[in-house]
């Protein structure tokens, strides 16, 4: 691992911790600058500027090398305390006319920091009890929101973006928390049944916000992590939410039975790896967090995937090479469900299947003979994308999935080759 990556940890871990870094070593501009990048990548740069800004280190150097990631922290964090305001006040209204949406991630991961707004959120997201989402719309719109997506069919689509003119808020209204037609990682919703049964409150702001209980809500972290590995990758931000959770309620966890579901989506490995990294290099206390031996005792190199996850940044969102390459990786996990080959399918990963594509073409459902039109549709997306941002071609994201789907093989989510 670099130098970079870890001071970047470093500062991470003091900021969860309400510290500041302590660095007396010289550090060139060039250095901060990639360390602030870097921060920016993983959506974390308030909590790592908050960390760093002024220690001995620091004030080595000119500060004007400082002064464009000061003012990105501040407009962040300004930003972030707007959608915090606007979303209980949005919240609150539902509630009263009725509509008990449960509350994931966000906000709620916001409120086990020390400085909850310094860790930010791009949206919102809530999950609508069945029979609610007409109501739920209703609300919306009667509070300025808009569907972000015009063309979306909202009736069909599992989650419904609302987005406010003028304002930085952003919701997802979900009516299941995964994709329910996904072949990869479709069938996670079956794991949250009766969700709302097991709903609790806390307190935000003073705000009682309903969300799910400690148990649920860690292994959805875990899931919802899962997700994007499946994908092109995650961010440390995520592996922050889940150790502060399960820091703050490890003795209220069900931990044997996360351990059990993660076994049954071949993500035991893989959990395990995201708790030594919060071990090794973040803020998680097994101790505090009550983890049992069944889970201490799992041996695992959480090392490649850190790797992984820092050179990905946020949701493997580090190039469009990468996130295209989600097509292989996702199509080696189906296959796997299906008892086929996990191997690569060059020739699916460009022309996949009708249900694959339904979140992305909703007319699909309705019209899947025009699965050739989407092709072609895809296929110009993405070459428009290449040349927009300079990308190499499709061989590239191929290579990348290839390189990940090794990865997965890693942490026994898919099968080694015999």
């Amino acid at each position: 691992m670099g130098e970079n990556y870890e001071l970047f940890l470093q500062a991470l871990k003091a900021a969860l911790n309400n510290e500041k870094v302590d660095w007396e070593n010289d550090l060139q501009p060039q250095d901060w600058f990639a360390l602030f990048q870097l921060a920016e990548k993983q959506h974390v740069l308030p909590l790592v500027y908050e960390a760093i800004y002024n220690c001995p280190s620091a004030q080595k150097i000119d500060q004007s090398a400082f002064l464009p990631f000061k003012q990105r922290t501040v407009q962040t964090v300004m930003l972030q305390t707007m959608k915090t305001s606007e979303f209980l006040s949005l919240y609150q209204s539902m509630r009263s006319a009725g509509v008990e949406p449960i509350v994931v991630k966000g906000i709620i991961c916001r409120n086990l920091y020390p400085n909850p707004d310094y860790r930010i959120s791009g949206d919102e997201d809530i999950l609508i009890p069945q029979g609610q989402f007409s109501k739920c719309h209703e609300i919306m719109m009667q509070n300025g929101m808009k569907c972000s997506d015009a063309e979306m069919d909202i009736e069909q689509s599992y989650e419904v973006p609302y987005g406010k003119k003028g304002s930085p808020i952003y919701i997802e209204a979900h009516k299941s928390l995964f994709p329910p037609d996904s072949e990869a990682y479709g069938e996670l919703n079956s794991f949250f049944e009766g969700v709302e049964d097991r709903a609790i409150e806390v307190s935000i702001d003073g705000i009682s916000v309903r969300t799910m209980g400690y148990t649920d809500h860690l292994f959805y972290l875990l899931c919802h992590a899962f997700k994007h590995f499946l994908h092109s990758g995650f961010g440390i931000r995520q592996v922050s939410d889940i150790i502060m959770m399960a820091n703050a309620y490890g003795r209220e966890i069900d931990w044997l039975s996360i351990l059990s579901q993660t076994t049954m989506i071949h993500a035991e490995l893989f959990t395990a790896a995201v708790f030594q990294i919060g071990q090794k290099y973040l803020t998680f206390d097994p101790d505090k967090a009550a983890y049992p031996e069944e889970w201490r005792s799992i041996q695992v190199d959480e090392g490649p995937m850190l790797e992984d996850l820092l050179s990905g940044g946020i949701y493997g969102a580090v190039d469009r090479e990468r996130l295209h390459s989600s097509t292989v990786t996702l199509n080696a996990v189906a296959a796997q469900k299906k008892g086929k080959s996990g191997k690569t399918n060059i020739w699916k990963s460009v022309f996949p299947s009708a249900k694959s594509l339904f979140g992305r073409y909703p007319y699909l459902r309705e019209k899947p003979f025009l699965l050739p039109v989407a092709w072609v549709s895809r296929i110009w997306q993405y070459r428009k994308e290449l040349q927009k941002t300079g990308g190499e071609s499709a061989a590239e994201s191929v290579k990348i999935g290839e390189q990940r789907v090794e990865l997965m093989k890693q942490y026994s989510i898919l099968d080694s080759d015999k």
